[in-house]
């Protein structure tokens, strides 16, 4: 009798660990709102890919960026997710370190380096869309 409810017991808590993982997963997806200014665009015509991350939730890539007085920046740029980027044909062999791309998106609210990207365009002129539906982002480019 009590080997029955010892495992019963087992069995009630992995399954509320196992719940418990899940749910901290997706509650840690954000709206657009909640990180990024739809008020603070950006735009990058000379950003240089440092490196991409192909990760869940969210796509990011980074990129230095040339400013006027020749010194460099560095930026993260969040993309849609992983399964929305290679819907639209892109994947994550598409961006090397080194290729050349122009970056239109929104900045974070806190001030770092991080914006929500909403175009890429690749040197050859081909145009992706990087935001995902829903998010809260601005529809229309400023």
């Amino acid at each position: 009798m009590w080997k029955k409810i010892v495992v019963i017991a087992a069995g009630i808590l992995g399954f509320g660990l196992v719940l418990a993982l899940t749910t901290s997963s997706a509650s840690a997806h954000h709206a657009f709102a909640a990180e990024f200014d739809a008020n603070k665009h950006v735009k990058f015509d000379n950003a240089v890919v440092t490196k991409m991350s192909w990760t869940n939730p969210h796509v990011w890539i980074y990129i230095s960026v040339k400013k006027p007085d020749g010194t460099f920046e560095d930026w993260a740029i969040e993309a849609g997710t992983p399964n929305v980027l290679f819907r639209r044909g892109f994947t994550r062999e598409a961006l090397r370190p080194g290729t050349e791309i122009k970056v239109d998106g929104y900045a974070a609210k806190d001030g770092s380096r991080r914006a929500n990207g909403r175009d890429l365009t690749l040197p050859n002129g081909q145009m992706l869309f990087l935001g995902s539906s829903g998010t809260g982002a601005p529809v229309e480019k400023p």
